[in-house]
């Protein structure tokens, strides 16, 4: 196939050296980052630029961008795709991108949602890197886009190195997402805000460095996430919000025994659920 990736960041990059690495399939690039671009051609990410021609012979494109720009590529170039190639998108937020989607007219493409669980604390395409796919959950929104496209987006999934396929709704999608990734984030960031976060050498460890680890953020993409996804978002934090107090509660009026069930069911449900 002729597989363009629009978008040559860390996910866009990471596809595209999967790809070649593990497919024999033609893989060309798009990007507004000339120097991403290069670069991938210089390092065999990519077999070259992909201009507008290459897009009416497209078999399948990889949205690699923001949610907003996906829509936006879709509806400048998807009239010129040629019929039947699939349009695969890698975001992090689905309800909105799958019905803006979905609104969209003029194109005999087929779009197959899409969204790579895997990711580093760096971006752009130098920290781009295949090995993060390896036995990660790739999930598969429900857009009704036939069945064989998408087993072929499946298909390359496996191909890439990932371990697991998750289908799901658009809502379920981003219900999940909060917990699983936004609300980590945020929880994060909110850690390291606090003042004692400058005099923690010398004092930190594996605590630390655990639930500090994802506040090194790109604040245009998660900002844009959070934003994008503020309904179920604000749905978590209210439920961490509840939850914190009532151990901030325990602990301010000495309650030990409530303190201890709470900590005890949470260690069971970690210990159950992994």
């Amino acid at each position: 196939m002729k597989i363009i990736i629009v978008g040559l960041g860390l996910i866009g990059g990471s596809i595209a050296k999967a790809l070649k690495q593990n497919t024999s399939h033609q893989v060309l690039g798009m990007d507004t980052n000339q120097d991403a671009l290069l670069d991938a051609c210089s390092c065999g990410a990519i077999d070259g630029k992909a201009d507008t021609a290459d897009l009416r012979t497209a078999d399948m494109v990889y949205l690699c961008v923001y949610p907003e720009a996906a829509l936006a590529f879709a509806q400048e170039h998807g009239p010129v795709l040629k019929e039947g190639c699939l349009l695969t998108d890698t975001c992090g937020v689905k309800e909105e991108l799958c019905a803006g989607m979905a609104e969209l007219t003029g194109g005999n493409y087929i779009f197959v949602a899409g969204h790579p669980m895997a990711g580093k604390e760096r971006s752009g395409f130098g920290a781009s890197d295949p090995s993060i796919f390896v036995g990660a959950s790739y999930i598969l929104v429900d857009t009704g886009a036939p069945a064989w496209a998408v087993e072929q987006v499946e298909g390359l999934a496996g191909a890439m190195g990932f371990g697991r396929i998750v289908r799901t709704t658009p809502a379920r999608h981003d219900q999940m997402i909060a917990f699983t990734s936004q609300l980590p984030h945020a929880l994060a960031c909110a850690y390291v805000a606090s003042p004692r976060c400058e005099e923690h050498q010398g004092f930190s460890a594996g605590s630390y460095r655990d639930v500090s680890r994802v506040a090194a953020i790109n604040e245009v993409l998660w900002s844009r996430l959070f934003l994008d996804n503020r309904r179920a978002l604000v749905e978590e934090l209210d439920e961490l919000n509840r939850n914190l107090k009532r151990i901030r509660d325990a602990v301010s009026q000495g309650e030990e025994e409530q303190l201890r069930e709470l900590l005890r069911k949470a260690a069971d449900t970690k210990r159950r659920v992994g």
